[in-house]
């Protein structure tokens, strides 16, 4: 097989795989403990306090019950909200377990598997995946988070209504000025929202595109850019899931971590110390249980979830203390 018919093979599975979601299992996987220290869907998932793990609505005031009491080390508990698209999806339920367990943190999920930055400005309800009430500044002018993590890949597929029907693949530059405005609108309306009060946006880098590794390089200066125009903060969650030597080249196995090591579930591959980030047919996910039309958190331990949400969840920790 040629090169190029190589690469339009795998644009092809990752277009039909973009969007797609873990698969549903009887139990979802456990939360790991911290060492030392598919198809297309516009379902709606249910917006979920604590790990993402059933329906409820969040409802979250700033302080006064005891329950919001400040944590054992006297710090005040940070208010976390997670947005983004299907890989945000599959993220939740390990990264609300990270940050509960490593800042005693209140976290609620509310990604929508599909879709882009624009999805959760407000104004754009009819065009959008993202309903009015779970927009970014209705949520936190619902939950008064202090702590707004943006997970979103650069979806534009045809599904994504709001993004006009501009792609990376038709037009380059009219891609990257929608996702510099869409970053730079999407900041102002959290802030906006968060009143008085202060929402710090964690932008997260994303991992490499087996396709097009030019795009997320350039996807990333965006969020790298807005982040230092509104001194906002960075998760680099992608270099994670990187070569140590080679940031933005793909792969589907990386040596096995210590802790992947001491903990057999996540070094898949012991007999030859390396450990798979991606299934066989998905280029583009991390969770390692098949595909499904039906959104929701990975359910099996997942070497490249379990990095991903560590860099996450790092981030976060650092600033709130």
């Amino acid at each position: 097989m040629s090169k190029p018919w190589i690469v339009v093979v795998l644009a092809v599975l990752l277009l039909l795989t973009a969007c797609g979601d873990p698969s549903s299992a009887p139990e979802a996987a456990p939360t790991p403990a911290s060492p030392g220290s598919g198809s297309t869907t516009h379902q709606r998932p249910a917006v979920t306090p604590g790990a993402g793990t059933g329906p409820a609505k969040p409802t979250a005031p700033k302080s006064g019950s005891p329950s919001e009491a400040a944590a054992d080390t006297g710090r005040p508990r940070p208010r976390v909200l997670y947005l983004g698209d299907s890989i945000a999806t599959e993220n939740q339920k390990v990264l609300g377990g990270l940050l509960r367990e490593e800042a005693k943190a209140r976290y609620t999920s509310a990604p929508y598997s599909g879709t882009t930055l624009c999805d959760y400005l407000e104004g754009t309800g009819e065009d959008s995946l993202v309903p009015a009430q779970d927009k970014a500044a209705a949520l936190v002018r619902r939950l008064r988070p202090d702590f707004v993590v943006l997970q979103f890949w650069g979806n534009a597929w045809d599904y994504t209504p709001c993004m006009d029907g501009v792609s990376y693949t038709t037009s380059r530059d009219k891609y990257f000025a929608r996702y510099t405005a869409d970053a730079r609108r999407l900041t102002d309306q959290i802030a906006g929202a968060a009143g008085g009060g202060e929402a710090k946006i964690v932008w997260v880098l994303q991992g490499p595109d087996a396709v097009t590794p030019d795009r997320i390089r350039r996807v990333n200066a965006v969020y790298e850019r807005q982040a230092k125009a509104s001194g906002d903060l960075l998760a680099d969650a992608g270099k994670a899931v990187s070569p140590a030597t080679a940031r933005y080249t793909w792969a589907q196995y990386l040596p096995c971590t210590a802790y992947e090591r001491e903990h057999a579930s996540y070094c898949t591959q012991p007999g030859s110390g390396r450990t798979a980030l991606h299934r066989d047919d998905d280029f583009l996910h991390f969770c390692l249980a098949p595909s499904s039309s039906k959104p929701r958190p990975c359910p099996v331990r997942s070497p490249g979830i379990l990095r991903i949400t560590k860099a996450i969840s790092r981030a976060v920790v650092s600033a709130a203390r």
